[in-house]
């Protein structure tokens, strides 16, 4: 059998934010460690899902990759592509290979621009036709594929829906023909009626052009329907990953285990009889994290040793991968 071959791979990657101090004299006060040395990889077609609270480095892990921060450290590979080569890598060709779906539709639009200068403008900056004519075709063509009317093409943005706004950004995200797009919780500003639209939508595309995602999300049911595996963030750090039923059933990371307990279920006993898990304590700063496994403040079941030692990356059974003293091998 052979072995399918990663599009995406993800090594040891951070993203610090210096932070500065005093009004007059600015000082470095340290680093905001947003994203803190994580690793995974994503094949072809598939679509990983990055969970966790807000602020635990989600978006920034995502615009990292993509070059839109750039990265502290680590290192990120699309396509055989190194980003962070020793020589200098030709950082528009990466670009033409991915795109990000963004999390707000009102502010992701530039409101004095109509819908055919938004879609063509990757189109102008990677100078994918020549003519304006071939652009103007492009953008009508894809504003069929997400659903729109290409009699919209001369509008501005503030004459849409939320959910056209989005379609908009999601034509724009396809146009240059990527390989792989972030989608950065692109269905959390919309009415709950739209957001299965737009969840079907990213769907039927990815069937139609094997795209590949990384979806990031906060609606654990949605990740669950969308995703082919899910990774569980904490504080900049990946602290559990596994194939999506594999994680929803076998949650194995105390962390995790409080996320899934938050989800409601449709069924009104078994909503009643499962064990809601309230973590005490609030999350630490990023600024100064704790030693350790970040997560043994807030942990129910930590130990002395997980104050003192960084937890072990370990593979508990086939694809199924946890950061954590307190699970042991079957």
């Amino acid at each position: 059998m052979t072995e399918i071959q990663p599009l995406v791979v993800v090594e040891g990657l951070k993203k610090y934010f210096s932070v500065s101090s005093g009004l007059v004299f600015k000082q470095k006060a340290g680093f905001v460690r947003a994203v803190d040395g994580i690793s995974f990889s994503i094949a072809k077609g598939e679509t990983l899902g990055l969970v966790g609270e807000s602020g635990c480095g989600k978006t920034t892990a995502g615009r990292t990759i993509l070059n839109l921060y750039p990265p502290t450290a680590g290192k990120i590979t699309i396509d055989n592509q190194e980003l962070n080569s020793n020589g200098k890598p030709d950082l528009k060709e990466f670009r033409r290979k991915t795109a990000m779906i963004f999390q707000d539709p009102y502010a992701s639009l530039n409101p004095r621009w109509t819908v055919s200068a938004i879609v063509s403008e990757p189109l102008r900056v990677h100078k994918l036709f020549k003519s304006e004519k071939e652009r103007t075709e492009r953008v009508n063509h894809l504003l069929n594929l997400v659903g729109l009317s290409s009699r919209l093409i001369n509008r501005f943005p503030h004459e849409f829906s939320g959910g056209q706004r989005q379609r908009i950004g999601v034509a724009r995200a396809l146009a240059s023909d990527p390989l792989f797009i972030v989608c950065d919780e692109p269905i959390s500003a919309l009415d709950v009626s739209i957001q299965a639209q737009v969840v079907n939508l990213l769907e039927d595309l990815q069937d139609q052009f094997g795209l590949t995602y990384l979806f990031i999300a906060h609606d654990l049911s949605m990740v669950r329907h969308i995703c082919d595996r899910v990774a569980v963030m904490y504080l900049g750090v990946i602290v559990e990953l596994a194939e999506r039923n594999e994680l929803y059933e076998n949650p194995l990371h105390p962390y995790t285990q409080a996320l899934l307990s938050a989800v409601p279920i449709p069924d009104p006993q078994r909503d009643r009889a499962r064990r809601r898990i309230i973590l005490s304590g609030d999350v630490p700063s990023p600024i100064n994290p704790p030693s350790g496994c970040r997560f043994h403040p807030r942990c129910p079941i930590g130990k002395e040793r997980c104050k003192l030692e960084i937890h072990e990356w370990r593979e508990i059974s086939s694809g199924h991968w946890v950061a954590c003293h307190a699970v042991t091998n079957p």
